[in-house]
């Protein structure tokens, strides 16, 4: 109860500024959590997890992949294709930063959208097919384009559209 109270006061925050400040909504946003450029992808956890050369954590936003490391889970359908591709997107590569409206998950990871080369790489794993489009609200800044982006995946058949029941 106590995190959906605090859900819903992040999100009536957000709408005021918005609509109090309607041209500098993005720059008041983020300036609690500035973009972060420079920083190389030393190791991948998984298909949305990385860890960057400072010693940070990042989950990405808005995307789920299949499971890899769970303790209960084990490794799912497609978890491993996921991951290795969220390898060849950005291991040893510098990357981009930038947020939403929660800095942090309950597990202590930084919360990001990546990019690498100008592309965000949450949004190439879902339209690719390596994962899902996951929505976490707050932190909905480009759930629309993922779930549209995974709705064509699963209408090609890519990836874990493909091989996963």
């Amino acid at each position: 109860m106590e995190r959906q109270i605090r859900t819903l006061l992040v999100i009536i925050v957000v709408a005021v500024t918005i609509v109090l400040f309607p041209n500098d909504w993005e720059q008041i946003l983020f300036e609690s959590c500035p973009p972060t450029n420079g920083v190389t992808v030393t190791d991948v956890v998984d298909g949305d997890t990385i860890k960057l050369s400072d010693g940070t954590t990042i989950r990405y936003i808005g995307i789920d992949t299949p499971e890899t490391k769970h303790p209960h889970k084990g490794v799912e359908c497609f978890g491993l294709q996921a991951s290795k591709k969220n390898s060849e997107l950005v291991l040893g590569k510098t990357v981009k930063l930038t947020y939403d409206v929660s800095k942090t998950d309950r597990y202590g990871r930084v919360l990001a959208y990546v990019w690498v080369e100008g592309k965000m790489v949450n949004e190439t794993l879902v339209k690719e097919g390596y994962a899902f489009a996951t929505a976490f609200p707050p932190d909905v800044l480009y759930q629309d384009t993922f779930e549209m982006l995974e709705a064509e995946a699963k209408f090609e058949n890519r990836g874990l559209w493909n091989e996963c029941e």
